[in-house]
């Protein structure tokens, strides 16, 4: 564990020393691959001129490598350090810039990570290092999360189907990803009220409007999946199941004060039917089964505004951003979520490509309930957190972030189930410090 903290010492005095001696590139280079190892926006560069013909043409090949170091140093279940990763490869096609037909556009997405995580270190229901989370937590092998067509009809209205990566949905300005480029703990990237019905992989179908024929001003999207997708499988058996969900989202450009803003709404409805947050001991002797229960909804809303921006639609500045959530409470486990914080991007002089973010999130859990020999019994609480970050462009493709996080988890003692009545093996759960160490590189 010295050795390991060392270790994260050190990465950390080189990465800081390296952001604070170079200069990263100016914002008119990104996507351009053909610039000098310093200044290109990605590691291998151009491929010999092949890169940039194929882009071109719209074939355009996106991998990155994500490690991350962290460290439970201070409360939650125990303390420690972990190592993992992640690897993600995204293929874009355009059929119309390919010679063929206008309209259509395919992505393939393959994904894997390796090594392991502190998630389970913490107590918290929400992970703190989201990025190994994906294509599935702990799995050490490579998936193809996403393979999708989207065919637009006309500039106002498309049409996707396939296998779907649903992180791309509550986008949010200074808040969004997989934990790869902005924050690191789940709460901030992605709204945890829809976690419950909507898997992050799943096999389905929707349309999109683009009511003014631009994405950035104003879209709406309507989806029916599979409730039941997993990035390790196709989906095509239990996609004719029953178990589906509905998701429409609407998302649309702001100009408040003459500044960039989002707001952004969306609801689900699941048909799937799932494990009732509160169980009877005699209930499941009686029926040999646990209790259920049928269908499920949530609502979920973010917004972000620039508060400071040099120039507008730059993608520079400060502002604000926050997230609310509500559900039905049974069987979701959370009832309520709210977030709130800062972010900002390229705010320092001859630093464009640099973010950083502060935030703070908490929980309303619906406590899940036992009821047994002994009384009723709850064994969780309502969570909150707050992290900090900042990303370090040391070069367009090598970016370096040290991150901080406290959270009170909602599991308040740690509890064996594995016999008929369960024991208090811990008897509270403090809050958790975590440190972490990422470090991203674009090829």
């Amino acid at each position: 564990m010295k050795k390991t903290a060392l270790m994260v010492t050190f990465m950390f005095l080189v990465g800081t020393g390296m952001c604070l001696g170079t200069q990263a590139v100016a914002g008119e280079i990104r996507g351009n691959y053909s610039a000098d190892f310093w200044s290109r926006s990605t590691l291998t560069g151009d491929w010999g001129g092949a890169r940039n013909d194929l882009a071109k043409k719209g074939v355009t090949f996106d991998l990155t490598l994500t490690q991350i170091v962290q460290g439970v140093t201070d409360g939650g279940k125990e303390t420690g350090w972990e190592y993992g990763g992640r690897g993600n490869l995204t293929l874009n096609a355009d059929t119309q810039k390919l010679g063929l037909w206008p309209g259509g556009f395919f992505m393939v997405e393959v994904e894997g990570n390796f090594g392991n995580d502190v998630n389970l270190h913490t107590g918290a229901s929400m992970p703190v290092n989201s990025n190994q989370l994906y294509p599935m937590p702990n799995d050490d092998q490579l998936n193809i999360p996403a393979v999708t067509f989207t065919q637009f009809l006309s500039p106002e209205i498309g049409l996707i189907l396939g296998k779907l990566d649903i992180t791309s949905g509550d986008m949010n300005e200074f808040a969004h990803g997989k934990g790869d480029t902005q924050f690191f703990n789940l709460a901030f990237n992605f709204n945890p009220i829809a976690a419950l019905t909507v898997p992050y992989t799943p096999l389905g179908f929707g349309v999109i409007a683009l009511p003014t024929g631009d994405p950035k001003v104003a879209t709406v999207t309507l989806f029916a999946v599979d409730a039941n997708g997993k990035a390790n499988r196709s989906g095509f058996d239990t996609v004719f199941e029953g178990n589906t969900t509905y998701n429409i989202e609407g998302r649309l450009r702001t100009d408040f004060g003459g500044l960039t803003g989002h707001q952004l709404a969306g609801g689900v409805y699941s048909t799937k039917t799932f494990s009732s947050l509160e169980q009877n001991l005699r209930f499941i002797i009686e029926n040999g089964a646990i209790e259920q229960k049928d269908h499920s909804w949530a609502f979920y809303y973010n917004f972000d505004q620039y508060l400071y921006e040099p120039k507008k639609g730059s993608g520079q500045g400060v502002g604000i951003y926050g997230r609310f959530g509500a559900s039905d409470g049974n069987p979701n486990p959370i009832h309520y979520f709210y977030s709130i914080g800062i972010g900002g991007n390229g705010i320092l002089p001859g630093r464009p490509l640099d973010q950083f973010g502060v935030g703070y999130y908490y929980m309303d859990i619906s406590n899940p309930k036992f009821t047994g020999p002994q009384g009723t019994r709850s064994f969780l609480r309502d969570e909150q957190g707050f992290e900090a970050y900042y990303n370090c462009a040391v070069t367009p493709w090598m970016k370096v972030t040290p991150d901080i996080q406290f959270v009170r988890p909602a599991q308040k003692q740690v509890i064996d189930f594995s016999g008929s009545i369960p024991i208090i093996i811990k008897d509270s759960i403090s809050t958790a410090t975590a440190l972490g160490l990422r470090l991203q590189l674009i090829f």
